[in-house]
């Protein structure tokens, strides 16, 4: 009986304890909740975040205002001519942006020709045939090539690129190409081929990183339906993987060519820059946003000066447009999901 006696004692202590304890935790809460510090620091910390936010906003406002703005003399003076004109006299005042636009063109298509297919490749390789010790460094190495700055790649393509395409490619290529017109005169090694091939390689990493970010959302059902069908590594790769990727697959690629589009630095230092337009690649040539780049600083008529910000506003718009399908269509195969990688 003492024992019993004992432990209706403890267990009606431990019920006090307890009762003590979520009393004061409730005051401890109460507290807490009607101290005004905490809601005027959940405020300003609201309004912060969502100032972060609009300030993107803004700031792309304010760049297509102000491009709009300066460029007003030149579309005024010019219209819808300045995009057809083929004529760039600073000296006459007389201004048109075709040359420009053929040259960030075909420079960009040389570059998507040249790096989609390695990009591809790459991306395939350390997604599906890689082994697992050596995909991390296989796709830092990759993206480590993005992270170079653009000039060193003009040096690069100065010194190293240009003698090689001067000596061995492009005459290897008028000799047996000349036919078709596209590889044809003299072999100076500084012209749109050396712009569209420094291009690839900058494009190389953003493709091949995309790529592998959508290659690995692929159900891994679909790659073991197909192998349980009976079908090759190549054939599952094409059937199980690459058809489910298709449309990120076409993001990435659009992603890079507004990556080449934008591109300054590299190609201004080997293209050329000429306002000519010409069918051979070995000739030189000239880019919208290369000419923003050699000739703003030089510019000293006003209409001069808003023709050269008509141009960049035209870069800024395409170069918006790409990206935002690029993103779209890597969103539709995404979709938000974490990449995951899956098991050999």
């Amino acid at each position: 009986m003492a024992n019993r006696a004992m432990n209706m004692q403890s267990v009606r202590n431990k019920e006090e304890v307890d009762t003590v304890s979520a009393s004061d935790q409730r005051e401890a809460i109460a507290r807490v909740l009607q101290r005004s510090s905490g809601h005027v620091a959940d405020r300003l910390f609201r309004y912060l975040i969502v100032g972060c936010g609009l300030s993107v906003l803004v700031v792309l406002s304010l760049i297509v205002l102000e491009l709009i703005q300066n460029s007003q003399l030149s579309l005024h003076q010019f219209g819808w001519k300045f995009f057809v004109g083929s004529t760039w006299d600073p000296v006459n005042d007389s201004f048109g942006a075709l040359p420009f636009i053929y040259g960030t063109i075909v420079s960009s298509i040389i570059a998507l020709v040249l790096a989609v297919p390695l990009a591809v490749g790459v991306a395939v390789f350390i997604t599906e045939m890689c082994p697992v010790r050596l995909r991390g460094i296989l796709s830092f190495l990759t993206e480590l090539l993005a992270a170079i700055p653009s000039v060193i790649y003009g040096l690069w393509a100065i010194f190293i690129l240009v003698p090689l395409l001067r000596v061995y490619v492009e005459p290897w290529l008028s000799k047996y190409f000349g036919w078709s017109g596209l590889f044809e005169g003299a072999p100076y090694g500084i012209g749109m081929i050396a712009a569209g091939i420094v291009l690839a390689i900058m494009v190389v990493p953003i493709v091949s990183s995309l790529t592998r970010e959508v290659l690995t959302v692929v159900p891994r059902t679909q790659r073991e339906g197909v192998w349980a069908l009976g079908a090759t590594r190549w054939e599952m790769i094409r059937m199980g993987v690459l058809r489910n990727a298709r449309a990120g697959i076409l993001g990435a690629i659009i992603l890079g060519l507004g990556r080449a589009l934008g591109e300054t630095m590299a190609v201004t230092m080997v293209i050329g820059n000429r306002p000519e337009i010409a069918k051979s690649l070995f000739a030189p040539g000239y880019t919208m946003a290369s000419v923003i780049a050699n000739e703003f600083t030089e510019a000293t008529g006003n209409l001069y000066l808003s023709a050269l910000v008509e141009i960049g506003l035209v870069l800024f718009i395409v170069t918006i447009i790409v990206n935002a399908l690029a993103r779209l269509l890597v969103w539709s195969v995404t979709r938000g999901m974490p990449a995951r990688v899956h098991a050999q």
